[in-house]
């Protein structure tokens, strides 16, 4: 039994896909295949169940792959134990950042890391809320830069900043010169949302949950049309197709007047989001984490709420 094997089968379970598991770990699918076969025959045991395109997990295998994963977090502590002698600032940070924050936070955050902190550059891995959680726990980063909610207990939690969201509109909209929207005037308005899986569409949903029952295949009033990125839904809506939230952060200028796009806060009290940054209790370089959380007070984002005196707290 290695710990690459129980990557492998970690993987695996999370995707329910032995390509996809293979492209996640950089092998190949035969290498992950033999792989896995050759600890189900090591334990004698199925771990999963395979039925053409479709894999599940067996209810022995689920335990197999819970108890694999604490081992891959366990040996990360390893390493951490043995790198506690070391200058915590030497050598580079493992550093995931969710995908609607990193475009707008990333170009400040490395220019700042770089000034301050050039002997530990930064490894970077945008990702979903989720798939970071799981690199964090395997061990595979050191922190990530996340949104509150998440599913997660057990970690480190140090706010950041908190970030309101505005109403990006075409610029010929109807509301385009107004001071401020609120939740309730979207209601009747075509929605543009992120897909599943990022945070920020359910955080937008929370600002109008009428919408979660048109984001699938809607029409009519509060209809939803999906975008994979921001930039993508932002384009979108300068063609005039309908209107989104998005966070302040991404906004350039939030009084630019010129261009295809308008954008327009929300009426007090607006929705929000709170970001931090989030790592493993047993994570030994508290001062790398705390350069980092230096650098993003230092980087200028602008409409933000920095929280400067916040404290790392247990999640």
């Amino acid at each position: 039994m290695t710990l690459t094997e129980l990557k492998y089968i970690v993987a695996v379970a999370r995707v329910k896909h032995f390509g996809h598991a293979a492209e996640a770990c950089f092998v190949a699918q035969p290498t992950l295949s033999v792989a896995i076969k050759k600890l189900e025959d090591e334990l004698g045991v199925v771990i999963f169940e395979r039925g053409g395109t479709e894999i599940s997990v067996t209810p022995l295998g689920a335990q197999i792959v819970a108890q694999a994963e604490r081992v891959l977090e366990q040996t990360a502590t390893i390493r951490e134990i043995a790198n506690q002698n070391k200058d915590p600032l030497a050598g580079p940070l493992r550093l995931g950042i969710i995908y609607t924050v990193g475009p707008y936070l990333l170009p400040p955050l490395v220019k700042t890391m770089i000034e301050q902190v050039p002997q530990m550059p930064l490894v970077l891995q945008e990702n979903f809320t989720v798939r970071l959680l799981e690199l964090l726990r395997q061990g595979e980063l050191d922190a990530a830069i996340i949104a509150l909610p998440f599913p997660e207990h057990g970690l480190m939690v140090q706010p950041l900043y908190d970030e309101p969201f505005v109403v990006a509109l075409p610029k010929h909209h109807a509301w385009a010169n107004r001071e401020s929207i609120s939740a309730e005037d979207l209601k009747s308005e075509t929605m543009l949302l992120l897909g599943n899986g990022h945070c920020f569409r359910d955080q937008v949903l929370e600002v109008c949950p009428e919408m979660s029952r048109y984001s699938t295949a809607g029409d009519g009033i509060a209809r939803t049309f999906e975008g994979s990125s921001l930039e993508t839904i932002r384009h979108m809506v300068a063609s005039g197709i309908g209107i989104t939230v998005l966070p302040q952060a991404s906004v350039p200028d939030l009084d630019a007047k010129d261009g295809m796009l308008r954008y327009v806060p929300f009426t007090a009290p607006g929705p929000s989001r709170r970001v931090v940054i989030v790592w493993r209790k047993s994570f030994t370089r508290h001062a790398a984490i705390e350069a980092v959380q230096k650098a993003v007070l230092a980087c200028g984002l602008k409409g933000v709420t920095l929280l400067h005196d916040a404290k790392a707290v247990e999640g």
